[in-house]
């Protein structure tokens, strides 16, 4: 393996189309390019300011190193990329990446992050400033995941998460077949249109959750003031203490400690066919 250390480099491609090199302390200035085309990179406390350092490359792993706001669309087309211990500031840093690994990495500007990836493996990982992170992604487990943006995980499939915590407006919009187990979930129309979203231990807050569900499942959920929850959903859920009010579910069951109101109104759909049951009583 080829070993450049404690150096610098700027302008376009200088180490276009390299293979198994290893790099450390290298700074690379304003620039574009730096190290596309390559395969087998190894990178350890390096430090990013120029465009689209890793564009069509295979088999990258990044420890303890630093993409500046100026590295913006650093990661694109790459296949097996792991990054451990990293500081990210930059927007918009993984489009059609397959088998993706990030640990121990904080991305403080994740605007548009992590586009059409495929196979993603996410352990305390934190993202601010995230809106629309995770679009078209499909095969995502996260564990001790924070995440602060709007608009996140839209249209993702095949989704797992534990013990994390989400501040995001729209979050799990149109997704397929997502898990999310002893988190808390925090923001606004939280999983409409989903399909085969399933929540379990989860502290749910923000209006209008959880609408125009297929197949929603709820175990031992809390939701602390929720408010037009359940419309137009086909809904099974268990939830403890109170709901602050229900609009027109479609059908299954809601079963709650109390709920302040249950609204069936003129537009419903299947009035009836969905089963309120309050503190063990059945109400229809």
């Amino acid at each position: 393996m080829n070993i450049i250390k404690n150096t610098f480099y700027e302008g376009e491609r200088p180490l276009y189309a390299s293979n198994d090199l290893f790099l450390e302390k290298v700074r690379f200035f304003p620039g574009e390019s730096p190290i596309k085309e390559s395969k087998n990179i190894s990178v350890s406390e390096c430090e990013f300011m120029a465009k689209y350092p890793f564009w069509h490359c295979q088999n990258v792993k990044v420890e303890n190193s630093h993409f500046t706001v100026y590295s913006r669309a650093a990661i694109w087309y790459t296949q097996n990329i792991e990054m451990l211990n990293c500081q990210i500031d930059a927007p918009k840093m993984f489009r059609s990446v397959s088998d993706l690994t990030l640990k121990d990495t904080k991305l403080n500007n994740a605007a548009e992050c992590c586009w059409n990836c495929d196979t993603i493996v996410l352990q305390r990982v934190e993202m601010t400033g995230a809106d629309y992170v995770f679009m078209n992604c499909h095969t995502i487990r996260a564990e001790s995941f924070k995440l602060q943006g709007n608009y996140s995980f839209q249209d993702a499939q095949n989704v797992e998460i534990y013990d994390s915590h989400f501040d995001s407006k729209d979050a799990f919009w149109n997704t397929k077949n997502v898990t999310v187990y002893n988190s808390v979930l925090d923001g606004e129309y939280l999983g409409w249109y989903s399909e085969n979203l399933r929540l379990v231990n989860c502290v749910i807050s923000g209006t209008q959750p959880l609408c125009y569900a297929k197949n929603l499942v709820l175990e031992n959920c809390t939701m602390i003031n929720t408010d037009l929850a359940f419309e137009y959903s086909t809904v099974r859920a268990d939830i403890k203490g109170h709901i602050v009010s229900i609009k027109n579910p479609v059908a299954g069951y809601i079963r709650a400690e109390s709920i302040g109101e249950v609204i069936i109104d003129e537009h419903a759909r299947n009035a009836g066919g969905c089963e309120i049951i309050i503190n063990g009583r059945s109400h229809g």
